[in-house]
């Protein structure tokens, strides 16, 4: 049984590595934005499960011959900040913007997980969950918050944050599971992995290869 992890995130790969997975990583290639405007006024929960799934499916579908006996796990992450859902900023002038509200106040981290077992190629089982995290932010001054985005790391992460990174200077303290703020719920996963009848340490790589 191989693990698929449906996201480009080295920070997800890190997370999996350091838990004992060496997984098989394949890009979705979802257009976030279309799945988004399907949907019809979601929760912040639908929405990163809807995203979570999708790549999920995605990805099921492309690695079913050549891992025609694996689970595949997609994530999405998102940061709501004062009633507004935040994503990846993307531009330098976003995240300076957004940080600027972010400083000192706290968000929620959502990581929506959506998990596809494959046997014999044949999609036979899948699971679907979301987990919340607080996420208390510290108060950077201009000039650090400019250095911060300057490195270009803000910018293709949810929220325009890392914890596991520079970001993490500012970040006075979580609320719930740090490995869902880096990008992928150790805890969350396991239990997603159980309701498709998968124990997570069959899935741990062999001492030897470590």
């Amino acid at each position: 049984m191989r693990f698929v992890l449906a996201s480009a995130s080295p920070a997800r790969l890190g997370v999996l590595r350091d838990a004992g997975i060496e997984p098989v990583v394949r890009v979705s290639g979802v257009d976030e934005d279309a799945v988004a405007a399907g949907l019809a006024d979601p929760t912040p929960e639908r929405l990163v499960t809807a995203l979570a799934t999708a790549k999920a499916d995605a990805v099921a579908a492309e690695v079913a011959t050549e891992h025609p006996d694996a689970v595949v796990i997609g994530c999405d992450s998102m940061l709501s900040l004062h009633g507004e859902m935040i994503g990846k900023p993307n531009d330098p002038r976003v995240a300076l913007e957004r940080w600027k509200r972010m400083a000192g106040h706290s968000g929620e981290l959502l990581t929506g997980h959506a998990v596809v077992r494959l046997d014999g190629g044949a999609r036979t089982k899948d699971a679907v969950a979301s987990r919340t995290t607080t996420v208390r932010f510290s108060a950077p001054s201009g000039a650090e918050i400019e250095a911060y985005v300057g490195t270009g790391e803000p910018l293709s992460v949810a929220g325009g944050f890392t914890l596991d990174g520079l970001g993490g200077w500012f970040v006075d303290g979580v609320d719930g599971d740090p490995s869902s703020v880096i990008g992928i719920s150790l805890p969350l996963t396991r239990s997603l992995l159980a309701e498709v009848g998968v124990s997570v340490v069959d899935l741990w790589r062999p001492r030897n290869q470590e």
